[in-house]
């Protein structure tokens, strides 16, 4: 109990802290909000949008709105012209999930490529397989995402024609659903796999110095087993709790990626937002962000307790 207070109370906290920060700096951005909604509008047009996005009052009157509003379901509205506007919960709902699918297929491959790798390269510690995979590994790391993303664009979606280099809404299917998604998901992976590789790696190494492996070794059980039975678990809280941190640079790629490949995602929508200047969906977008971020990290907190018992005992003593 006391734990899930914690939690609600850290929930709270980031939540308060990241949209006021929000709040703060697109108030310091220069130019006229709306102006950049609706330039070209009657005078008497643009102070109607003025008081309904409550420009007209103070940054802590305005984020006391908004708050309130958030609290009580409403996430605001975004204007598409001077007289045209849509609510900010109906794009949510439809771009969210592409944002989601996007980030679990990165984090999947991610898994995918880094743990066999890493626990291969501990066992081989030094042998020239692991030091060639250290070394691609350091050069993955010095790659930015987007220059990955344009890579693979270029060469795959643009110069080979393997798949589309944007997101293309007319691909049905399965076939069609891994097409789009393919580029996007290796640009925001890549620079994840690196990181899980070298943690899982050097825990790994450490793991496999411990008496009850070298006991292991002695009763004659097989380095397979040995590996992936019995060092691998233990290994795995530092990738778990990178996994977790994660969370905050996977959005922060994804609104990149998802500019560059053009996907209907939530990461595209901050983009648009901040150039819009819709800083009442941002605020509202930034929030839902938190809260993922803090869902998934208590998340990582109980799969701690499942895979090492005595994080779980000192909770249940504490």
């Amino acid at each position: 109990m006391r734990v899930v207070a914690r939690r609600l109370v850290t929930l709270v906290l980031v939540l308060l802290v990241s949209t006021f920060l929000t709040a703060l700096l697109t108030s310091s951005v220069r130019g006229d909000t709306v102006d950049a909604i609706a330039a070209t509008a009657p005078p008497e047009v643009k102070a109607e949008i003025r008081h309904d996005l409550h420009l007209d009052r103070p940054l802590l009157a305005r984020y006391w709105i908004w708050l309130d509003d958030f609290g009580h379901g409403d996430l605001g509205q975004i204007y598409t012209g001077p007289t045209t506007r849509s609510e900010v919960t109906d794009k949510v709902k439809e771009v969210l999930p592409t944002t989601l699918r996007l980030m679990v297929y990165s984090q999947i491959v991610a898994m995918l490529v880094a743990v066999p790798l890493g626990v291969v390269t501990a066992y081989r510690a030094g042998s020239l397989f692991d030091k060639a995979t250290n070394a691609t590994a350091f050069g993955l790391l010095a790659i930015p995402n987007f220059v990955v993303a344009l890579i693979l664009a270029y060469y795959l979606g643009v110069k080979y024609d393997v798949v589309p280099p944007i997101y293309n809404k007319n691909l049905a299917g399965v076939d069609g659903h891994i097409r789009n998604f393919l580029l996007p998901t290796i640009s925001l992976a890549v620079g994840q796999i690196a990181i899980y590789l070298r943690l899982l790696r050097s825990d790994m190494i450490a793991t496999l110095q411990e008496d009850y492996i070298t006991m292991a070794k002695a009763k004659g059980l097989t380095s397979g087993r040995i590996l992936w039975r019995h060092a691998l678990r233990p290994s795995s809280l530092t990738l778990l709790t990178a996994a977790g941190l994660n969370i905050g640079t996977l959005i922060g790629g994804a609104v990149v990626i998802e500019t560059i490949f053009a996907m209907p995602g939530m990461g595209y929508e901050i983009a648009k937002s901040i150039a819009a200047r819709q800083y009442v969906a941002l605020q509202s977008y930034v929030a839902i962000i938190a809260m993922g971020y803090i869902l998934v990290n208590g998340l990582v907190d109980v799969l701690y307790a499942i895979l090492d018992p005595r994080i779980r005992r000192a909770r249940a003593t504490g």
